[in-house]
């Protein structure tokens, strides 16, 4: 009996691309056979990048993190810049004041 030889070809997606796909089956409802058989991927894969990609995930806690950390310093850098510029109105008020 001859052995035969199978190749399979492994392809390389993106992040962006991995990110969608999870995206799809998370955000749109979709179950992961219809989207791996419409993105032409393994339903293993899909599962894998859930897992990497997924609300669950680190590199999505990371993200959360990082985007509620710059909320809050979008946040604070608004409430600065007006207590500058109630600071530079008051010292034009003072300084007409005093002449």
């Amino acid at each position: 009996m001859a052995k035969r030889e199978v190749h399979m070809s492994s392809k390389r997606y993106t992040e962006e691309f991995k990110i969608e796909a999870v995206r799809q089956v998370i955000d749109r409802g979709y179950s992961i056979a219809e989207v791996a058989k419409r993105l032409g991927t393994t339903t293993h894969s899909l599962y894998a990048w859930k897992k990497k990609y997924g609300p669950d995930s680190a590199e999505h806690q990371i993200k959360t993190e990082s985007d509620q950390e710059i909320r809050r310093l979008k946040k604070e850098l608004r409430r600065v810049t007006e207590e500058r510029d109630i600071l530079k109105k008051a010292a034009v008020y003072f300084a007409s004041q005093s002449e």
